[in-house]
């Protein structure tokens, strides 16, 4: 899959939920996680049980304005309001920096300002921000990566992934003239 992604979360309060989807970016191959105004320090929480903070750079940002994301990087809000982009429909950047709301509240006005797209869970009600974060991790891979088609009857799929083709040699010397 080409590109990067990270994920963090503004304003968050519980070390578990932290620890959940820092897991969970772990394992989804998430290039860096972050916090922003985050309640106390949460750099070590003990449900991160793979330990992704030595494994994928954690970014801990006091305020909005200290976040620093790489060039080229694409904010995306996950926010459960009726303006958002239904996650099925959304096309992710390749390079892309996924930000929650916090426990029992929402991303701030400055936040939701500075996103390039706000995306919503088509879900009755919010759900644990950890569980949000897997999901649109896995929508990511998902939609992103490469799988063979579902099929149309139930069950796995019934024709095999075509190979993969390899664009041929390019030249910008080439291009140029």
């Amino acid at each position: 899959m080409r590109g990067y992604f990270g994920i963090g979360v503004e304003g968050i309060s519980k070390p578990m939920n932290l620890g959940n989807l820092m897991r969970s970016a772990h394992a989804f191959g998430a290039s860096f996680v972050f916090t922003v105004e985050a309640e106390r320090k949460l750099a070590r929480p003990p449900s991160d049980t793979s330990g992704s903070a030595r494994q994928i750079p954690y970014y801990d940002w006091r305020d909005i304005g200290e976040m620093q994301l790489p060039r080229g990087c694409r904010l995306v809000g996950i926010e459960l309001v009726d303006e958002a982009i239904d996650l099925p429909s959304f096309r992710h950047p390749n390079q892309a920096a996924y930000v929650l709301g916090p426990e029992r509240s929402s991303l701030s006005p400055e936040m939701v300002a500075r996103c390039e797209f706000v995306v919503k869970i088509p879900t009755a009600f919010c759900i644990n921000v950890a569980t949000a974060g897997a999901i649109v991790m896995y929508d990511r891979v998902r939609s992103l990566g490469r799988f063979a088609p579902r099929p149309v009857k139930a069950g796995g799929p019934t024709e095999a992934l075509p190979p993969h083709r390899h664009g041929g040699i390019f030249s910008r010397k080439k291009a140029e003239r």
